[in-house]
């Protein structure tokens, strides 16, 4: 492929150079954002500080670029890191792990790597053909689609490292745990037959990418990824925005509150069905939280959408017998529950 610059120490430090200027230039961009939609909302428009509309339009002014440069820059660093994670080297390093540290390592692995739903097909039917246990391979299959790195790029912005740790650490138990259950269940013969008579006929060779490379696939990622959320952003915001300054905190705090204890898993049922981008559901799950709605619930809502997708269901169901397929989503959404209950208790 066509790097960005020779291989040699004077074009790398070159490239490191505009980097860093980029960087400077990123920051100085992101901290003008806030006393930019203040001046927009509140002089340009001339609107009310304290009315529902001057609340919505100043949120949504703030919002929008905020994430967008957050998710840009993030985007860019996690597609450098999945440069050096391809289908290959996975299968590799989860080759030969037992269950119980397969689990642990596989369902990290999945945070990492560049898969989603779409490839689970293939990734399964190459994990299953490595020898890799199956409550191994389905803790890789869930962790990659649930631990979203949108969703964690957005909810830093909304709410910081605090709510985006806990979204993390709740999808990696997720994983593990119904990983661990799957393969403790020893449902091998619910794999579709032919999965098993699949043999790959040569490796494939690793290929080499120098940091030119590396950086160039990092920003069409960052092109190709923003490209088709930032609409998604948008409306999530906008929504947001009107249930920011609109909605009182009172009503979803009765609805989505720990009070109420149906609120968990009523929200994961509700969520199944729903099929959205994280970038469109993160700004509403924030905006929720913000309003009075339980940090479990709103975290089980996301994760119930984003990892219990019915596209997800359809893809699997080539490769997965019905008993398995069932098993894979119920365990998944049970998890999910106990985890909403779990972050509910401590928060």
């Amino acid at each position: 492929m066509t790097t960005l610059y020779p291989a040699s120490a004077s074009s790398n430090k070159r490239l490191f150079v505009i980097l860093a200027v980029a960087a400077i230039a990123w920051l100085a961009a992101y901290n003008i954002i806030q006393p930019l939609a203040d001046w927009l909302s509140y002089s340009a428009l001339g609107l009310a500080r304290d009315s529902h509309l001057g609340e919505s339009v100043a949120f949504f002014l703030y919002d929008v670029p905020k994430i967008l440069l957050l998710l840009s820059g993030m985007v860019f660093a996690i597609s450098i890191v999945r440069t050096f994670f391809s289908p290959e080297k996975t299968r590799a390093l989860l080759g030969g792990k037992r269950e119980g540290v397969g689990n642990i390592f596989a369902a990290l692995l999945g945070i990492v790597t560049p898969f989603c739903s779409c490839s689970a097909v293939p990734l399964f039917i190459g994990f299953v053909e490595s020898g890799i246990p199956l409550g191994v391979t389905f803790s890789f299959l869930i962790a990659a689609p649930t631990i979203n790195e949108v969703a964690i790029i957005l909810l830093f912005g909304l709410f910081g490292w605090k709510v985006a740790g806990l979204y993390v650490a709740s999808g990696l138990t997720v994983a593990i745990v119904a990983g661990f259950i799957i393969g403790r269940l020893k449902m091998e013969r619910h794999v579709e037959d032919f999965v098993w008579k699949i043999h790959h006929a040569a490796d494939v060779t690793e290929e080499k990418l120098t940091w030119a490379d590396r950086i160039e696939r990092a920003w069409a990622s960052v092109k190709e990824i923003v490209g088709k959320v930032w609409l998604y952003v948008v409306i999530g915001i906008a929504v947001g925005a009107g249930i920011h300054g609109y909605v009182p905190e009172d009503a979803l705090a009765s609805i989505l509150g720990k009070q109420a204890w149906w609120s968990v898993p009523a929200a994961v049922l509700i969520g199944i069905p729903l099929y959205s981008n994280a970038a469109g559901i993160v700004p509403i799950v924030g905006t929720l939280i913000e309003k009075g709605a339980s940090v479990g619930t709103a975290l089980a809502f996301m994760m119930s959408v984003i990892g219990l997708s019915l596209p997800e269901a359809v893809i699997l169901k080539r490769v997965l017998k019905p008993p398995l397929l069932a098993t894979f989503f119920a365990v998944i959404a049970v998890a999910i529950i106990f985890t909403g209950y779990l972050f509910n208790l401590i928060l």
